[in-house]
């Protein structure tokens, strides 16, 4: 059909992604269609990463980003990897640069097949997180989950990766926490006013981090890139442990540097399952290879 569009099903350590070639069309993945592509347990995803043209001189394509409920998302590191090596196979280039409603994004895929991505600067102003109200130190702000004498969770550490994000910090077992029934609470919160990606994180050293994410419109996650990211700055920023950490996920092992000039590069990689087209419109899809493993 020629309103069908090609797909990749891959995933980012875990992280579920439909990669969508949109390229050359001037139509969207529609929210409806984002719902019923996550309704079918073949093509259930957490972000899907939409590839149109160009539209800022300088930049290679434009990526489209929605979560699995349909709703438009700023940022996903784990995403981004998906689409480098989507472009990678098919143009051979290992340096790309991107634009997504977040700004400007640069990767590379290196040698060994991992895929570094630059999320840009982590922002630290509640204007710019945002929340609802004013925060002066956002490294640890007022807000709590249980009794108020012995909360579960309290005084998340909040940044913005392009997308809103609150990191609580415990010393137990990241597993010991029901992220199941506190995320949806937390993430739906009035401080935020674009909801937020909820993150309980645990320093097990100065150089590295466990963590679980409930995210933003997409729910649980084997892993999230931003979170990543955000968790490994707010670690830093708290003194938690040093600017360069392995966040070890539900689904692996990743890589986040905040470096000196303020840029904060996550580096991981990404695993192709199968593909197929689909339709934007709609959702309906048909599978056209599959993954030899």
């Amino acid at each position: 059909m020629a309103r069908e569009a090609p797909f990749a099903k891959m995933n980012g350590l875990g992280n579920e992604i439909i990669v969508a070639d949109m390229r050359g069309r001037a139509d969207r993945v529609s929210a409806a269609a984002a719902i019923a592509l996550n309704a079918d347990p073949a093509t259930r995803f957490d972000q899907i990463m939409a590839i149109h043209d160009a539209r800022t001189p300088g930049t290679g394509w434009f990526v489209d980003i929605l979560n699995s409920d349909g709703s438009k998302a700023q940022a996903c590191g784990n995403g981004m990897r998906c689409v480098v090596q989507a472009l990678a196979a098919e143009t051979g280039q290992k340096v790309f640069t991107f634009e997504t409603v977040a700004g400007i994004l640069n990767a590379e895929e290196h040698a060994d097949g991992l895929i570094s991505v630059d999320l840009g600067r982590p922002r630290f102003g509640w204007k710019d997180i945002p929340l609802a109200e004013e925060f002066r130190d956002t490294r640890a702000i007022e807000l709590q989950i249980g009794p108020i004498d012995a909360p579960v969770l309290h005084s998340p550490s909040v940044v913005s990766m392009g997308n809103p994000h609150a990191i609580f910090w415990v010393d137990a077992d990241v597993w010991s926490y029901a992220l199941d029934r506190f995320g949806p609470m937390l993430e739906n919160h009035p401080v935020f006013p674009e909801r937020a990606n909820i993150t309980i994180a645990q320093a097990t050293g100065r150089d590295e981090l466990t963590i679980r994410t409930w995210e933003r419109g997409a729910g649980l996650t084997r892993a999230c890139g931003s979170a990543a990211c955000a968790s490994a700055v707010a670690a830093a920023r708290t003194g938690r442990t040093g600017r360069t950490v392995t966040i070890h996920a539900p689904g692996g092992k990743l890589s986040v540097d905040w470096r000196k000039d303020d840029h904060v590069v996550l580096t991981g990689p990404a695993e192709w399952e199968f593909s197929g087209r689909f339709d934007p419109a709609s959702g309906g899809w048909s599978r056209e290879t599959e993954s030899a493993a």
